[in-house]
């Protein structure tokens, strides 16, 4: 038995209850927890705007201990560290061949998976994949990284979702060019690795945008150079701050539609707006078609960063090594698992980074 986080129905409150998890099967692994952050995707899961198979152990972004491997598994043995990799890629369905692995249509068939039971028998399914609202979980073989050499493992759980993430939408889907001008719509966890991912490729100027004055802070220590209050005039005020031009590129970290919409307004001619908030279908964006021809802006998706994770984790790492990538930088509070529903409301309220559930 081991302590969880429980979402026993959509839009029902999490419990922390002990659940039954067994030992893991062939090609699967047993993982001790250090740390999970706490990502808006959890509580898009929890309250139905993605859909997950329930009940179920939310939690996607993790890093722990291997105690025990099932039959069949190579590559990693007890005592290893790794970082849980929540989508992991088949390999052979088309996007995988096209080297579009952030979109693999398989990579989340394990969260149908029944993964443990609760104290009373019932079955718990693993939110996406991975179920890190744990202390301990049991995974596929194929949703583990290796820890990177000299990162701690508390610190290595940001890289399995938040920074890869946030960087990727900088580096993979916007292709920031060094000396162009960013805006980043949001400075909770992924957008603070964002703004990093910003500084990191050379902006020349980099707005934070948020609604809350008290991120102000974090945004200025992750590279950001401007901040801006979200309001009706968010678009004109970075126009304003880039010779009436508007940025190179705009990354959307909200899920909004009126976020997406001022992102896009805020973009200057040929510009590019990248959205990475998950927003739910009533979130309507509407463009006519004269300003979509007249405006020559490109306006893409983002999943997951576009990132390869077994590719740029050891990117990320080495970043981090130098000091251009600092982890620490996203977290502004330390929980533990009971301190989750908490963590939740802050985010519907838009307080602070990322929560780090540390066990």
């Amino acid at each position: 038995m081991v302590r969880a986080v429980v979402l026993p129905a959509v839009g029902a409150p999490l419990e922390v209850t002990d659940i039954d998890l067994p030992d893991p099967g062939p090609g699967q692994v047993r993982v001790r927890l250090a740390a999970a952050g706490v990502c808006h995707s959890d509580l898009s899961l929890s309250n139905g705007t993605m859909r997950v198979p329930v009940p179920a152990v939310l939690g996607h972004e993790g890093a722990g201990t291997v105690v025990a491997v099932g039959e069949g598994v190579a590559g990693v043995a007890p005592g290893d560290g790794v970082v849980l990799n929540w989508a992991p890629s088949c390999g052979s369905c088309h996007a995988c061949t096209l080297g579009e692995v952030w979109l693999c249509v398989n990579a989340l068939n394990g969260a149908a998976d029944v993964y443990a039971r609760t104290a009373d028998g019932t079955d718990l399914h693993p939110g996406l994949n991975v179920a890190a609202f744990a202390e301990e979980t049991v995974v596929s073989a194929s949703c583990l990284l290796p820890l990177p050499d000299g990162i701690p493992l508390t610190d290595a759980a940001l890289l399995g979702c938040a920074v890869l993430t946030g960087y990727g939408a900088v580096h993979h889907a916007a292709r920031v060019r060094e000396g162009e001008t960013v805006a980043v719509y949001g400075a909770g966890g992924v957008g603070l690795a964002a703004l990093q991912a910003a500084r990191i490729a050379g902006a020349s100027r980099i707005v934070a945008v948020d609604v809350s004055p008290e991120k102000e802070e974090l945004a200025f220590a992750a590279g950001a150079t401007d901040y801006v209050i979200a309001s009706d005039t968010t678009a004109r005020e970075i126009r304003g701050l880039t010779g009436k031009q508007g940025v190179d590129v705009a990354v959307e970290c909200v899920g909004r539609a009126s976020t997406i919409r001022t992102a896009w307004d805020s973009t200057r001619r040929g510009g590019r707006t990248t959205v990475v908030g998950i927003g739910g279908k009533d979130q309507q964006v509407t463009f006519n078609a004269l300003e979509i021809f007249h405006w020559g802006r490109t306006l893409a998706g983002c999943v997951y960063g576009n990132s390869n994770p077994a590719e740029d984790l050891p990117v990320l790492a080495e970043h981090v090594r130098a000091g251009r990538l600092d982890l620490g930088a996203l977290v502004t509070e330390r929980v533990a698992l009971d301190g989750i529903p908490a963590a939740f409301d802050n985010m519907l309220a838009g307080k602070g980074g990322r929560a780090l559930v540390v066990f």
